[in-house]
């Protein structure tokens, strides 16, 4: 066991799963994986369960009921992780969006830090800190990711470049802080209120640049209404934030388990 945890949620992932979990564990820096897998009927679950055998201290399943979603899928990982001494926490996508080669790049930014910027609590791997990284997407799905992005920046005033990437690090007392309050969103909304919440509250954010490639296995998960929850959230979150003080709770506070709403949400 190291103290890294890869969380990855899936849902009919079977076309990827096998070769994310093998990439992962090829790196030269040690990670551990849990697969969160909300029923998917095509058996991703079952390949998870035949790879512990290969990986037994490595590989973990956390199994849910049905398509709860991507916010629901991340909050039972991390509540899994922190229960079990884990210090930094990554989210990333099974389809291989996400390079797993700059996992290593993220945990340096917040265990190591660089002569010009220190120890990160969150690490941000980010599309559009250097220009636009973005393979294989379509103009128009270019224009309306960046769009968000300056939109949540206009509404928010949070100086990310990208902060609606699902490409993450969270250092461990991060989440003991954010999850001592409910998370609202459970879709694309989601990850601009992880990051804007941490920076409320203070923590040091960093963006690392990555190239996004979009997947060429399996179905994207992305639909208008988890952008529209996203559009309609930011201004929900904003003025929301208005009426919150951004005081960390005491640390035996209990955490929360999911989003609120979370049943009748769409998964991502």
């Amino acid at each position: 066991m190291t103290d890294r945890l890869v969380i990855i949620p899936t849902f009919n992932e079977i076309e990827n799963i096998e070769a994310i979990i093998r990439r992962v564990f090829s790196l030269t820096t040690p990670f551990d994986l849990l697969i969160v897998d909300d029923g998917s009927p095509d058996g991703t679950a079952l390949v998870v369960k035949t790879l512990q055998a290969e990986f037994p201290d490595q590989l973990h399943l956390l199994e849910r009921r049905g398509k709860l979603g991507l916010g629901t899928a991340y909050i039972a990982g991390f509540n899994w992780a922190l229960a079990r001494g884990y210090e930094y926490l990554f989210e990333m996508d099974a389809d291989f969006s996400h390079n797993p080669d700059d996992l290593i790049r993220l945990y340096r930014a917040c265990a190591e830090g660089t002569p010009d910027a220190p120890r990160a609590d969150v690490a941000v791997g980010s599309r559009y800190i250097k220009g636009v990284n973005v393979v294989n997407w379509p103009i128009g799905r270019v224009l309306m990711s960046y769009g968000a992005g300056v939109y949540v920046r206009f509404i928010t005033g949070m100086p990310i470049m990208d902060p609606t990437a699902g490409f993450v690090c969270y250092r461990a007392h991060v989440l003991r802080v954010l999850l001592q309050n409910p998370i609202k969103f459970v879709g694309y909304a989601f990850q601009i209120e992880m990051k804007f919440t941490c920076w409320k509250y203070g923590f040091h954010l960093t963006e690392v640049p990555i190239i996004f490639t979009d997947r060429t296995r399996g179905e994207s998960k992305m639909s208008s209404k988890i952008f529209k929850e996203a559009i309609l959230g930011v201004l929900q979150m904003k003025l929301g934030s208005f009426f919150r003080h951004y005081i960390p709770l005491p640390q035996n506070a209990a955490p929360v388990t999911a989003p609120v709403g979370a049943a009748a949400a769409e998964a991502v």
